[in-house]
Parts: structure tokens; sequence; C-alpha cells
């Protein structure tokens, strides 16, 4: 089929499986070798090789084998490091909706202004929180349409059994509601102005009971409400609910590392920020300081007891 280029899908299929994600939050948290990661998320050896084949051949992670005692280690390239960003999107996502009251899993500090923080997705022109209502895109250098083959999947990409092991995690708490690369789609569609099934269904080439499927657990979850056509009958619109429109952080950050990291044809979207009439990216700044926040510069102590 052919599909519009697009720099959140591109990121989705590498990042979004759910031993993948796992993987990479225990190398974020400091975990580098192979029996680590095995014993801490209690991996199968087969799959772990196999994650981090992927991500090394995909220049996230690189291998070193000068590590202590003789064992190897993955630690980040600098376009691993440059994920943290989604990652914290994500989690300022958890945080807000996902905690159930409770007290955030984490604790961050941003060393660079020695102030506890909480990650804010902002404009990088005006640095102001970016709200999906006040964005506007048109196409970049990168824009059109090729060819892309379709792998249908019945079951969810990242599962919800997996996503919190080890230890609670509110980026895991996004995943298990938005984390595979149909529901990304999905809501990717309806930014652009999609509501409808059927038009859903032939952008992006998805069978219809799939498209089923995640729209009830879009719906379910609160991220879309469901309304009539006004025309009546057994027909219906998908809109974004106050949740769903705060997801749209989180997908411009992941569209920001897209853009920057996998699309040598250039940007394929522009994105304006309406109230500081300017061209942006989304940062992923500190609450205090409003400097961005990155791997090298942020500390955190746990609300939690970590499993063993």
């Amino acid at each position: 089929m052919m599909e519009r280029h697009c720099s959140v899908r591109r990121t989705v299929e590498i990042v979004l499986d759910s031993w993948t994600f796992l993987v990479l939050r225990e190398a974020f948290f400091g975990v580098r070798g192979f029996g680590e990661l095995q014993r801490r998320l209690g991996i199968p050896r087969q799959t772990l090789t196999t994650r981090l084949a992927a991500l090394v051949a995909n220049e996230i992670l690189v291998k070193d084998e000068a590590t202590g005692e003789g064992r190897n280690g993955y630690f980040f390239t600098e376009r691993g490091k440059d994920l943290f960003a989604s990652m914290l999107s994500l989690m300022e996502f958890g945080d807000k909706w996902l905690t159930g009251g409770r007290a955030a899993p984490l604790k961050l500090t941003h060393t660079c202004c020695r102030s506890p923080c909480n990650p804010v997705t902002v404009c990088s022109a005006c640095r102001e929180p970016v709200n999906a209502r006040d964005v506007s895109f048109r196409d970049g250098p990168g824009a059109g349409r090729s060819s892309y083959e379709v792998r249908p999947r019945s079951r969810r990409s990242s599962d919800p059994a997996l996503l919190e092991r080890a230890r609670p995690c509110s980026v895991a708490r996004t995943l298990q509601i938005i984390g595979d690369r149909w529901s990304f789609l999905i809501m990717r569609e309806a930014w652009f102005g999609v509501r409808r099934f059927d038009e859903m269904a032939a952008n992006l080439g998805i069978a219809s009971n799939i498209l089923s499927d995640r729209l009830t657990r879009l719906v379910g979850n609160g991220i879309f409400r469901k309304e009539p056509y006004r025309s009546g009958g057994d027909r219906f619109s998908y809109r974004f609910t106050e949740m769903g429109h705060d997801l749209y952080r989180p997908m411009v950050v992941m569209m920001r590392w897209g853009d920057r990291w996998l699309s040598q044809e250039g940007a394929p979207l522009r994105l304006r920020h309406r109230p500081c009439n300017s061209d942006f990216e989304a940062l992923v700044v500190c609450s205090h300081c409003t400097q961005p926040i990155d791997a090298n510069t942020t500390t955190y102590a746990a609300n939690y007891a970590l499993s063993k």
C-alpha cells in the first residue's frame, strides 16, 4: 500500500515492542550487562539477544566488550540518548492521568538547577506548553507517499502483562493504552482530522476487526469519545477527549526524534505554534528552570520498592 511519510510511524516501528521498551527502560536506569538485564526482566535469553541485536542494528545501543568483570555491556549512542525525551513525555502523560491518585512512581531532580522537577513538553520557540489545539501543520521537505508493507497483527505489540515488570512506571502505563503501532497510527489519523471508521480503514490499510478492536480500547480508556453521525443511524465518529488531546505531546516528541534520526529526506511535517506564530520542535524541559532535560542531567528517587 501507499502511505504518507511519517516520522512517528518510523519511531514506533523501532521502539514500541514490549520487550524492547523494557530493555530501553532498564538501560536508562543504568543496567548495562546482558545477565543483569535478563535477571531484572525475567526475559528469555533468545528474546533478549534478538532485542539487543535490533537496538544495536538501529544504532540506539552500542555493545562494549570491556565492561566490569569481562562481561559485555550495552550503552546508549547519541541517537539512543535522544530517546530519553520521548520516555519523559510519555511519563508526563502517565503521571497526570494514570496514577490513580497515588504519587508518581519517580521523583526527578534536574541537576542543572538542582531542583525537583516534572517533565513538561513545550514549544522550542516560546517555551510554553504544547496544546494540540494550538498547533497547525503543513508539508515539510520530506512529505510524500511511498510503498509500505503492512503486517497485520491481532495481538497488540505492547503487552500489558509485561510492561510494568520489575518496577511501577508511568511510561509503561501510558504504553498499556496506546503502545502499539496501530493505536498510534489511528491517533495520528485523528490528529489529521480523520474521524470516521471507513476513512481510517482506507487510509491505514487496516483490517476491520483490528480497527474495531483498537477503537474500542481507545474509547474504553478515555482517549476517544464515540459520537453518532448527525444524520443518525448506527454510524459513528471518533473524537479526542481532554485526556486524548494530552497524548499529542508524546506524539510530537517522538516525531522530533524520527525527524532527527530517521528522515534522511527531511521532516515530513512542519509544525507551527499559533500562540507565538513560530515553527517549532517539541522539547521536554524542566518544570523549574524550563531548560531541556536529558539523561545526563537527571537523577531520580523511586516511590516504590524494587522487585527482586
